[in-house]
């Protein structure tokens, strides 16, 4: 049990991960009110810590003139050592870049969150923002033009008996939104892995199901059928059938990073992770 609990946890880690980038500046104006003028990204090897590396951290200046280093967490349950955690990366932050620091956690765990978010020792007072994707309005993610964040929209605020209907949305929104058919269908295995966090699964069969177009006759969503003429036709994408079968040959007979694949195959970063996934 412990070693499928950490098989999950790496699952979710992988896809915040590789949609992180794409997620964040929506998130930094949605949800944080933070409108920059400048961003940019800082290194994330903060020397004198053993401890993982921060999520995401930027130096922004907003509109208003002020500069401050933006740290963002996500967290997929509760830690009781986040606060000292948090405190820890605001000293080091504050020591290297001596301006303000502004920190938030974004909980994506499927129940309440019991994290303390001050400490109150002393003469120490330090406090962080926690942020539980639970509370957040789903169409601030379902309504966006970025897959990525639409995907988020399934960890988001909505009724039990929404949920098919969201579900649906999503996957439509999903649709238009992707760059062709194979990239579509790595956003549905990402989809696949985030609904465990809420026990959607079978809703999400069901919404897939009604939805033919997504499914073939045995019901596999990793299955995506291409608009029009298939994917494989490369009619949206480009890619032909020799590229497509390179990057497969790559990936199981070679340790190169989908990075360097992408590049010896001439396609996209998104093609070769929608073809690992699978």
């Amino acid at each position: 049990m412990k070693a499928r609990h950490s098989k999950q946890s790496s699952q979710y880690d992988k896809i915040l991960k590789e949609n992180l980038e794409a997620t964040i500046p929506g998130l930094i104006e949605k949800i944080l009110g933070i409108h920059p003028i400048l961003s940019e990204e800082l290194p994330d090897d903060l020397q004198h810590t053993k401890e993982r590396k921060p999520d995401a951290l930027k130096r922004i200046t907003d509109q208003s003139g002020q500069t401050f280093v933006l740290h963002l967490e996500f967290q997929l349950a509760n830690d009781p050592k986040m606060v000292h955690r948090m405190h820890n990366y605001c000293a080091m932050l504050l020591e290297l870049y001596e301006i303000p620091i502004r920190q938030y956690v974004f909980y994506l765990g499927p129940t309440a969150s019991k994290m303390e978010t001050s400490l109150n020792v002393g003469d120490l007072y330090f406090r962080y923002t926690l942020i539980s994707f639970q509370d957040l309005d789903y169409q601030l993610f379902l309504t966006s033009n970025t897959p990525e964040e639409i995907l988020l929209t399934v960890l988001a605020n909505f009724k039990p008996q929404e949920s098919p209907m969201v579900l649906n949305q999503v996957l439509r929104q999903m649709d238009e939104t992707a760059r062709g058919p194979l990239v579509f269908q790595k956003y549905i295995a990402q989809l696949r892995v985030l609904v465990q966090l809420r026990n959607f699964q079978p809703l999400l069969e069901a919404a897939m199901d009604n939805l033919a177009k997504y499914v073939n006759e045995q019901n596999d969503p990793f299955y995506v059928k291409g608009r029009n003429l298939g994917f494989l036709q490369g009619a949206e994408e480009g890619e032909t059938r020799a590229q497509l079968q390179l990057v497969k040959n790559l990936l199981t007979e070679t340790d190169f990073s989908d990075e360097k694949i992408a590049h010896l195959a001439g396609v996209s970063l998104d093609v070769v992770q929608a073809i690992r996934l699978k």
